[in-house]
């Protein structure tokens, strides 16, 4: 079954069943007939074909910096219920957080000619920033904020703020911080200043060795809260970058025999299935992952649709999750 055909069977010309396929004008009664044809027959348009017409591929690069997390999962699930209703389907592309593997994927996405890039972002280099200004497509960046391109953010600042505040109401006056490497900006740099914001408010001093820089692992935040307590003994409270790195501090404090939150309480970030497994339940913030991978696909749409280049920005909220490590 061909174009041809489908024109004969429904008594309208090629150009009509083009036109239709194609998202084209025309009448009512000449679409009704068209359409009659096609459901009665199965007929499926090439996407070979249609691509050569449209210049449309229908496919959206989306670059990820760790496949299996948690928050990941949700934003690509966000991203997926928005363009699968619009006919797009997703290429997906994880770095396992290799800055090197970010910049081939760019790269490979523009050279194979997808309609749109959504990338979510840990850190922008000189060559990140190169690169994606070369690009002759659009590009929506999530999780990140970088001036002059459209972006999905999180209030990653207030929030670290806002929690920090709640462990000072909750009696919290040593603080720690397994934070994340200074290159991330979001998770790094702007939850460690919301952090220091919130103590420095609140009177409570804090020392550089007292503020560690973990690796986005469990693994990685348990040798950290040990040299965190090897280095200060008084500490009573430890702030995680993640829900994943909260795993490793607790371990750690549990194979110390430290009672939480008697002892020393803890929070992290990102209201993960995890957090809410713990013995206690891990005190975290509920970022809208989901919806910022819908909100992400809502602009990549719009700059196909418009191709206007106009920059689109949003801010996401937050919500604090009371958790057993945090005390009443």
């Amino acid at each position: 079954m061909n174009i041809n055909e489908i024109a004969k069977l429904a008594g309208v010309s090629r150009a009509t069943v083009s036109r239709y396929l194609n998202d084209g004008y025309i009448s009512e009664e000449k679409a009704a007939a068209v359409r009659k044809v096609i459901a009665e027959t199965g007929f499926v348009p090439s996407s070979h074909a249609q691509t050569l017409r449209t210049k449309k591929t229908k496919l959206i690069g989306v670059i990820l910096p760790k496949i299996h997390s948690e928050s990941m999962s949700r934003v690509v699930a966000g991203i997926s219920l928005v363009l699968s209703e619009q006919g797009y389907h997703l290429l997906l592309a994880n770095t396992d957080n290799d800055e090197k593997k970010e910049l081939e994927y760019l790269q490979l996405f523009q050279d194979n000619r997808v309609d749109g890039i959504i990338l979510v972002a840990t850190i922008f280099t000189r060559e990140h920033k190169k690169l994606m200004k070369e690009l002759k497509l659009p590009i929506v960046i999530v999780g990140q904020y970088l001036p002059g391109y459209s972006v999905v953010y999180h209030d990653d600042r207030g929030a670290a703020k806002a929690m920090t505040e709640r462990l000072i109401e909750a009696g919290g006056r040593h603080f720690g911080l397994i934070g994340a490497t200074g290159r991330d900006v979001a998770v790094g740099q702007e939850r460690k200043a919301g952090f220091i914001s919130a103590l420095s408010e609140a009177d409570i001093s804090i020392e550089e060795t007292a503020m560690k820089e973990a690796q986005f692992s469990s693994e990685s935040a348990y040798e950290l809260t040990k040299e965190l307590f090897a280095e200060h003994p008084e500490t009573d409270t430890v702030l995680c970058a993640t829900d994943t790195m909260g795993v490793g501090a607790i371990q750690y404090l549990k194979e110390q025999h430290k009672k939480i939150p008697k002892d020393v309480q803890i929070a992290g970030f990102g209201d993960s299935k995890i957090a809410g497994v713990l013995e206690p339940k891990l005190a975290t913030v509920h970022f809208a992952y989901k919806t910022s991978g819908e909100e992400a696909a809502r602009i990549i749409l719009e700059l196909l649709d418009e191709k206007d280049g106009a920059v689109r920005e949003i801010k996401m909220g937050f919500r604090i999750v009371e958790g057993g490590s945090l005390r009443k």
